[in-house]
């Protein structure tokens, strides 16, 4: 293993940015590179691995609302927080699907549901087995994100064909129990295991705005990157601040910061999808056009994300318009 100290910003030729050290001194030597050259070296090691002017469409329904037992500062949906949200039950299987038919006719490739859960019951893997099955009958990828999974429930899954399954780690190890006291965070790390060894792929990021520090961005995608298979996709959101929660006032993330996180989430998870989450509808056509080029390569569709707004069709059609982006294929050959 290459001396931290070897490293320096004169030693990182574009070549072998995706080669360094995944500890902690060399992401931040990269991250504090200038603007322009941090973009740059994105870019290079983003056009290694993708089509540039490909991002991936994917679609998000909430299939269970509210009423969940973890107390995330950041979530609408925590039964801890005052934020008019109504629980709601799981819903049909019918429903579901029709709305999965509906996504891929809207071009979407990647159908994501979600549950407001601390984890599933057992009585409800049955309707979640079916609305996999469903979904991939219709020639779409599938996602869930149902918080923890044990063992058992995630070989039931795969079983299904689920092909993805989202678990965020939200933040570093050290702010952790600032945003989440009801779990810690090697429960999160448990069920990105659980799911990886039944064969599932997995999708994992996080948030940013929600009072961590650069180092932290920095360490939690260090540990993202250092995770056995590094997650498929990687999706940063920028925290929308909820009225009733716990971060409801927390200070916006500058957008140039954001943009770095983004070009650093790219060069040290270079193969994976790195999305553009929950926090578009914030986010200007010049601050989501330099997501893009830093390696931003994946999206949520639809005027919804879960509970929050979400941009719509319209605008995201003209935005692709004016940067000449296409939606990326199912099937991706690099």
């Amino acid at each position: 293993m290459a001396e931290k100290t070897a490293l320096s910003k004169e030693a990182l030729p574009a070549g072998a940015v995706t080669d360094i050290v995944r500890s902690f001194g060399e992401p931040q030597i990269i991250y504090n590179l200038p603007f322009n050259d941090l973009l740059f070296r994105a870019q290079q090691v983003h056009r290694e691995h993708f089509d540039p002017n490909a991002i991936q469409m994917s679609r998000l329904l909430s299939i269970k609302t509210g009423g969940c037992a973890e107390d995330c500062g950041y979530c609408s949906q925590s039964a801890h927080y005052p934020t008019g949200l109504k629980a709601s039950k799981l819903m049909e299987v019918e429903r579901v699907l029709a709305e999965a038919k509906k996504a891929r006719e809207g071009g979407a490739t990647r159908y994501c549901m979600g549950a407001a859960w601390r984890n599933p019951k057992d009585r409800d893997m049955e309707a979640l087995v079916t609305m996999v099955e469903g979904v991939r009958a219709l020639g779409m990828e599938t996602c869930m994100t149902l918080g923890m999974l044990t063992t058992a429930q995630s070989a039931r899954l795969a079983e299904a064909g689920l092909d993805y399954y989202n678990h965020n780690i939200d933040t570093s190890e050290r702010y952790y129990s600032e945003i989440i006291t009801t779990r810690i965070f090697e429960d999160r790390l448990e069920t990105l295991a659980n799911v990886r060894a039944a064969g599932i792929k997995v999708c994992a990021g996080g948030i940013l705005g929600m009072g961590e520090t650069t180092e932290d961005r920095i360490s939690m995608l260090v540990t993202l990157a250092n995770l056995p298979t590094p997650p498929d996709s990687v999706p940063i959101n920028m925290l929308i601040p909820i009225p009733g929660s716990k971060l409801a006032d927390a200070v916006p993330v500058d957008p140039i910061d954001f943009v770095r996180t983004i070009a650093l989430a790219r060069i040290l998870i270079p193969r994976s999808h790195v999305r553009l989450s929950a926090g578009r509808t914030d986010m200007s056509d010049e601050m989501q056009a330099l997501c893009f080029f830093a390696g931003a390569n994946s999206i949520f569709v639809g005027d919804t994300l879960l509970t929050a707004d979400n941009p719509g069709e319209d605008h995201d059609a003209a935005l692709f318009r004016r940067l000449g982006l296409k939606p990326m294929e199912l099937e991706q050959p690099r």
